[in-house]
């Protein structure tokens, strides 16, 4: 679960059409879940209130993945409680953030939580962090040195913490998305801190259109100023950044995505990560791991799975925004 404060730039920009002999009626909804909103807009034919069946399948979600709920399947595993059992949820997550780990060179490593928490993007109180510190935690770090034995997640070290930040937002878009399918909707777009995953078209009749932020820092408002307009057909986008949640200390900028290598906030030039995959869980696993690879390291990934589609922004030597897509991303042009 993300436990950040929304770190993706993705807004939905919804243009309803003009008034037809039988519109299709559309439906929006709301709420709040992990520390952030979500939003969903869907054809509601059967004349249906959703909000109530969504908010209790996140409310089982954060019982899942939420480290701010003391009962939490994931807070009882960092308090090493042996009684505590895992959910085919947190089994999936788990078997998708190995696979990812290693397309990445351990770039994405759910093992990084004492790191996040002592930097103080966690649920604990920031402390002072100098190389041995770091050294001191980056033992706990290794997706190697965590496995799980049926419905038991096995630590090789007690002070080992997980922590599902940079991966289990997206996979609460699926886990909606997939509630929907059952219902046999056939046009919706679900939005969970602004981790989106659309089927068929919106109101307009047109496919939906996902604008993408500029990584301006401390921009807390999504659509304020825009770099761009993506068409998302059938699929899912997903984005990490560095502007919305960091903090500064003695002039420098410390960014809450943590290299699981080096232990430290990433650094490098790029400035946010947009991922376009056929699933959220996808999408936003791969966007943290791409952003801490830095542009070349990220490129190199993306060669190698053109399934994914990606839009990057970075920073030249100048400090000037510069951009870089890969193929399978549609432009919106009239913006």
């Amino acid at each position: 679960m993300k436990i950040r404060i929304p770190l993706c730039a993705l807004t939905i920009l919804l243009f309803f059409s003009c008034i037809k002999e039988k519109p299709a009626q559309y439906r929006k909804i709301a709420g709040f879940t992990q520390g952030t909103n979500y939003h969903i807009t869907y054809e509601d034919r059967a004349n249906h209130d959703l909000t109530a069946t969504v908010d209790s399948i996140l409310k089982i979600f954060d019982l899942t993945f939420s480290a701010y709920i003391p009962n939490s399947i994931i807070s009882r595993i960092n308090r090493n409680d042996s009684s505590v059992l895992v959910n085919d949820m947190f089994i999936e997550v788990f078997k998708k953030s190995l696979e990812i780990n290693k397309e990445t060179n351990g770039a994405l490593d759910l093992t990084v939580g004492p790191l996040v928490n002592a930097w103080g993007f966690g649920p604990e109180k920031r402390v002072k962090m100098d190389q041995p510190k770091i050294d001191s935690l980056l033992q706990f770090v290794g997706m190697q040195k965590v496995n799980i034995q049926g419905y038991k997640l096995v630590k090789d070290l007690p002070g080992i913490k997980i922590d599902v930040n940079s991966i289990a937002q997206g996979y609460s878009v699926d886990v909606i998305y997939r509630y929907f399918e059952k219902l046999g909707i056939k046009n919706y777009m679900v939005e969970i801190g602004g981790e989106v995953r659309s089927r068929g078209r919106n109101p307009k009749g047109e496919i939906w259109r996902i604008g993408v932020d500029k990584p301006t820092d401390g921009e807390s408002v999504p659509g304020q100023s825009l770099q761009t307009i993506i068409l998302l057909d059938n699929k899912a986008i997903t984005t990490s950044g560095n502007y919305r949640k960091f903090f500064e200390e003695n002039g420098r900028k410390y960014s809450h995505i943590i290299d699981p290598h080096t232990g430290y906030p990433y650094k490098n030039s790029l400035l946010s990560v947009t991922v376009i995959a056929s699933d959220a869980l996808t999408a936003d696993g791969y966007d943290t791991p791409l952003m801490v690879l830095g542009l070349e390291g990220a490129l190199a990934v993306l060669n190698r799975h053109p399934e994914l589609a990606a839009y990057l922004i970075y920073a030249d030597e100048n400090g000037k925004y510069q951009v870089k897509y890969t193929r399978g991303i549609e432009f919106d042009k009239e913006n």
